[in-house]
């Protein structure tokens, strides 16, 4: 059985290397992300470019990920790069200093003073430091350390409980979409959204730049929980992005957050990406730790689609290992999932006929000794609702649209492959279809599969038959159509 979690990671200064992405691929990388914090607009199209062709000589689609750099709520810098704070020192927040000292530091986000109100507590670098707001006096915010450490340049601010008003697309990101529009992105991730609206604006500004990329929604604010459904109808999916979230809501708040937002990803047929500090210690360790096992594994069990690497493989020393590693975890964590599909039938309705087909077919492999379901798919939206239930066998998308095959790479337990010329009548390209299952290895002659497809394929949402057919046997057998569209 194939892996049929996808493997999600972060491309920089350590794993840019042409060879280091061939290997990275072969290791089980299903979607290369971009971190648009960092680096130029040719740099990732640079990257991009060398990701798609890679994949294409190792014959293994790969997912682009455009991640969106968001409001940068950070300090400034410092004259010699960092402070020591102990508890109980004052700091002064001051939204017009130019380089910081022990007793001030500047702010990347100017609007901060207007934001806060003494009582309040501001969590800097992820947390590590603790500051607590005495006054406010025009630019400048006083505070006093509750923890102190060691303070660097440029380190993030949360607000504990939120409240921060900076907007989720700034002007870098609107740039930043023309760019991701530009070298066909596959997803793009947006930071900080508090409202549908936000989400709206992202996929809008998508599409006026040309991009077909489905928007993912990063949720890492107090607000983005309360207003999380709103959001997830407004995008494609979420990450839950557990860094900025655990510092908002508080780190224990975090694992019942991660499975709620996974549940209602999956209910509402929307992605779900699982993301922050999975295998942190493979940055400098070529094993990971036994509760990273244990985080990833349960991601897996919670049925999130993919799990993410960021800063492990993006400015690691071992970014392969740590793919391959994760891929290890991923698959001994499938083997004990539970298939319960019956009663995840019973509270669906389906409205659309090619819905209920994709719902058929997986219902029908499940009570059968099928080796595998696939689906002739134009856009890879039949894959994806098969997906959504966990029927423990692959999914294979069969497309000619090379857009529609990237998409895919990102849909759990799916497997997109190339299949062209999918305007044939219906015998030849179920054949087509079987020959293209054959040469992929991923069944033999004779072996049982459940095929999906349409009257008129290229044309959305024509789904609308189903065919249970042994591989290699002439004509069709045991053909079961459904509902024919008008």
């Amino acid at each position: 059985m194939p892996r049929l979690t996808k493997i999600v990671a972060t491309l920089g200064p350590a794993s840019r290397d042409p060879k280091i992405i061939e290997t990275m691929i072969r290791a089980g990388l299903d979607v290369a992300r971009l971190n648009f914090s960092h680096g130029k607009a040719e740099d990732h199209v640079q990257t991009a470019e060398e990701v798609r062709r890679i994949a294409a000589e190792v014959g293994h689609p790969v997912g682009i990920l455009a991640d969106l750099q968001g409001p940068k709520i950070r300090i400034g810098k410092f004259e010699e790069g960092r402070i020591q704070l102990a508890t109980g020192d004052r700091l002064i927040l001051d939204a017009q200093c130019e380089l910081g000292n022990q007793e001030r530091v500047g702010l990347d986000y100017k609007d901060l003073p207007r934001d806060v109100s003494p009582g309040d507590i501001l969590l800097l670098d992820d947390g590590k430091i603790v500051l607590e707001v005495e006054n406010v006096q025009g630019s400048e915010i006083l505070t006093v350390a509750r923890h102190g450490g060691i303070l660097s340049n440029n380190k993030g601010i949360n607000r504990q409980g939120g409240g921060l008003s900076a907007p989720a697309l700034t002007a870098k990101d609107m740039d930043d979409i023309k760019t991701a529009a530009a070298i066909g992105a596959d997803f793009l991730a947006v930071s900080f959204p508090k409202s549908a609206s936000d989400m709206y604006m992202a996929r809008q500004l998508m599409l006026a730049a040309g991009g077909r990329a489905l928007t993912i929604a990063k949720i890492e604010r107090v607000e983005a929980v309360a207003a999380l459904e709103e959001i997830l109808d407004a995008s494609d999916g979420l990450m839950v992005a557990r860094g900025d979230l655990a510092v908002e809501v508080g780190d224990a708040a975090v694992p019942a957050l991660q499975k709620r937002m996974i549940r209602l990803a999956r209910e509402k047929n929307k992605l779900a990406i699982t993301a922050t500090q999975m295998m942190e210690s493979m940055t400098h360790s070529p094993t990971p730790t036994r509760a990273e096992v244990s985080d990833v594994a349960n991601a897996v069990l919670d049925g999130t689609d993919a799990v993410m690497l960021s800063g492990e493989t993006a400015t690691g020393d071992f970014p392969v290992e740590t793919v391959e590693a994760m891929a290890r975890i991923c698959h001994e964590a499938e083997r004990s999932l539970p298939i319960t599909l019956d009663r995840q039938f019973l509270d669906r309705t389906f409205t659309r006929i090619d819905q209920s087909i994709a719902m058929a077919a997986i219902f029908a492999a499940y009570h059968l000794d099928v080796k595998a379901v696939a689906a002739l798919t134009t856009t890879g939206s039949t894959t994806l609702w098969m997906s959504r239930l966990n029927c423990g066998l692959p999914i294979f998308g069969l497309t000619e649209d090379p857009a529609a095959l990237s998409r895919m790479t990102l849909f759990r337990e799916v497997f997109p492959l190339l299949l062209h010329d999918l305007n044939s009548d219906r015998d030849l390209l179920r054949l087509k279809a079987e020959k293209r299952l054959l040469e992929a290895g991923v069944v033999a002659k004779g072996d049982l599969i459940v095929l999906s497809y349409g009257d008129k394929m290229g044309q959305r949402g024509s789904t609308n038959t189903i065919s249970i057919v042994r591989v290699g046997e002439p004509g069709i057998r045991d053909q079961m159509s459904g509902a024919r569209a008008a």
